[in-house]
């Protein structure tokens, strides 16, 4: 019975796999073909990968249909998550009713609010004013932006550095979107892997640059306070987009920059 009942939860499980997408939007990233800028897409060989490297194109624009949790959904929500907070403690052994513990409920469901807030912002929101037309074809770099989120394994903090790079294809994007972007797709429950890639395909997305890079080196608190316990362990992870990816010249001169 045991075997049977997994069985079917693997079944379920490699289903919902096949159509999940990179930030877990919407549905059928693989199905569709790749070029999301309207250009009719050469013919390819069989077996080739289309777009050298560039997300499919239910990827591309993606950030314009994404889902965003509303102000309104987080008063209706509180109530709610203040009550599970209250069961937590509890079984944890702790009394809720003690003076020190009076508010945490509270407390607690609005930071996790708080910790989260990435789901009720766009990202076309905030990018919508800040992409100008600009002749500049030269490497545009913005290093060292902190990064908070949120490891959706166990609910403890990932912090670290974010290295954003790309080379303009007449247009340019103001350069503190670079980081508002960080923080859209960081206050969410995250893998840092899904995060580094958040990020440069909404670069990708907005811009349509020759190339996108992304570095993050972040500390998961799951590895420090618990588990191994490695007080000192990075996690490094990166995404190579369009000539970041295609030329290792590129590429390098990318990783050279940021560790100058």
């Amino acid at each position: 019975m045991e075997r049977s009942k997994q069985t079917q939860y693997n079944e379920k499980k490699d289903a919902g796999d096949s159509s999940s997408v990179l930030n877990g939007h919407f549905d059928g990233m693989v199905k569709r073909p790749a070029g999301g800028t309207g250009r009719t897409a050469a013919p390819q060989a069989p077996g080739a990968e289309s777009g050298s490297h560039r997300p499919s194109a239910s990827v591309m624009e993606s950030w314009k249909e994404e889902r965003t949790r509303s102000v309104e959904d987080n008063e209706m929500s509180l109530p709610s998550l203040a009550a599970a907070y209250t069961t937590i403690l509890r079984g944890l052994g702790e009394d809720p009713q003690r003076q020190g513990l009076l508010k945490t409920p509270w407390r607690a469901a609005t930071a996790m609010q708080f910790f989260t807030k990435g789901y009720q912002e766009k990202i076309i929101d905030i990018l919508n004013d800040a992409i100008f037309d600009e002749d500049h074809d030269e490497m545009v770099i913005v290093k060292d932006i902190d990064m908070f989120s949120m490891c959706e394994h166990h609910l403890v903090p990932i912090f670290g550095r974010v290295h954003i790079g790309y080379l303009p294809n007449k247009r340019v994007l103001g350069l503190s979107k670079l980081a508002r972007i960080v923080e859209i797709y960081s206050r969410r429950l995250q893998v840092q892997e899904r995060l580094t890639k958040q990020i440069a395909v909404a670069i990708t997305e907005a811009l349509q640059p020759t190339g996108v890079g992304v570095v993050i080196e972040a500390t998961h608190m799951c590895m420090v306070m618990r588990g191994v316990q490695k007080m000192n362990s990075k996690t490094v992870t990166s995404t190579m987009l369009g000539v970041f990816r295609e030329d290792p010249k590129t590429r390098d001169e990318f990783l050279t920059l940021i560790r100058s």
